[in-house]
């Protein structure tokens, strides 16, 4: 892929590439560039009349596309959000005539081995965990002041943490004494108070997740980027979301099935208006990796690809 694109492995690629369905002359959106995995395989399909436009929300990753875009034509990438669509494609003049939309969604492998990124409990590092490192308020500032009740909220609806209350107190305790400063800090706190179980997953692990999400209005960004990717696509144009965990992966299922059937509501009219009708068609079912890719790459072990098409 050129100079300054660092080795990264993009999960589910080929299966990616299929379900995108790619014309040659065709117009992509990567709204999660990353690493450029996902767009150095749809670049390769694309003949030289094809584009591919791609926004990342971490400054870091957009150097790296910056690089590739200043020696293929084909290519654009700009310093957004994907919440965003909507805007970044209207500025260029697009919106409603993409043939392809792909969002991968969360931490990206760079970000986690990256320790002053703060995202990873298994390397010690500030507690960031920003994508956007711009962005206002970091982690640790906000564990650091936001109430008990507040931060057990957020562990356990982002990251379903079933000892949100015992960990709030813990930490709300701990910082009574000094504030809590680093990644390996709050993973060790999270472990005195939650033990770890042989075989079982890290306890910090659901804590790190909530925190990341909430920092980052994660599903937030996911609901505005669906709607408006649908807008966005031309008839025939499809949507692919890799998901990594459930709730992601709940948010993304239940859009693609109510955009793909009748409105309930409407539905005994012997006559369906347009309105009501489905707008999109699911062409596959859930696909998700095959065990010699997470052989190859075990962060891929929970990835869920869903895939929906435009018909309106």
């Amino acid at each position: 892929m050129g100079d300054g694109v660092i080795s990264h492995q993009a999960v589910l690629l080929e299966e990616t590439i299929n379900q995108l369905s790619i014309r040659k002359d065709g117009l992509y959106v990567d709204g999660t560039f990353g690493r450029g995995g996902h767009c150095g395989e749809i670049l390769k399909h694309l003949a030289p009349e094809g584009r591919l436009l791609a926004i990342d929300r971490d400054p870091e990753a957009v150097r790296v596309g910056e690089s590739l875009a200043s020696h293929d034509a084909r290519f654009l990438i700009e310093h957004e959000t994907f919440g965003r669509l909507r805007s970044f494609l209207k500025k260029h003049g697009v919106f409603g005539k993409v043939n392809g939309i792909l969002l991968d969604l969360g931490v990206s492998s760079p970000q986690l081995e990256d320790a002053r990124r703060g995202f990873s409990f298994r390397l010690d590092g500030p507690l960031d965990m920003r994508m956007n490192p711009d962005d206002s308020q970091s982690a640790g500032e906000w564990l650091n002041s936001a109430v008990e009740k507040e931060i057990a909220q957020v562990l356990f609806r982002f990251g379903e943490e079933r000892a949100a209350r015992r960990i709030a107190r813990a930490i709300v305790t701990r910082r009574a004494e000094r504030p809590l400063e680093s990644t390996v800090e709050l993973a060790q706190l999270v472990e005195s108070v939650v033990p770890r179980r042989p075989g079982s997953k890290h306890p910090a692990t659901q804590t790190f997740q909530a925190i990341r999400i909430f920092i980052n209005r994660e599903l937030d960004e996911l609901r505005n980027a669906l709607s408006e990717a649908v807008d966005a696509l031309a008839v025939g144009g499809r949507l692919c979301v890799i998901s990594f965990h459930s709730l992601e992966d709940r948010i993304v299922k239940r859009f693609l099935r109510d955009n793909s059937r009748v409105d309930p509501a409407l539905a005994r009219l012997p006559v369906v208006p347009k309105s009501a009708e489905p707008r999109l068609r699911l062409p596959a079912k859930a696909i998700r990796t095959s065990a010699s890719e997470i052989d190859k790459n075990p962060r891929a072990r929970s990835a869920t690809l869903r895939v929906g098409e435009r018909l309106l």
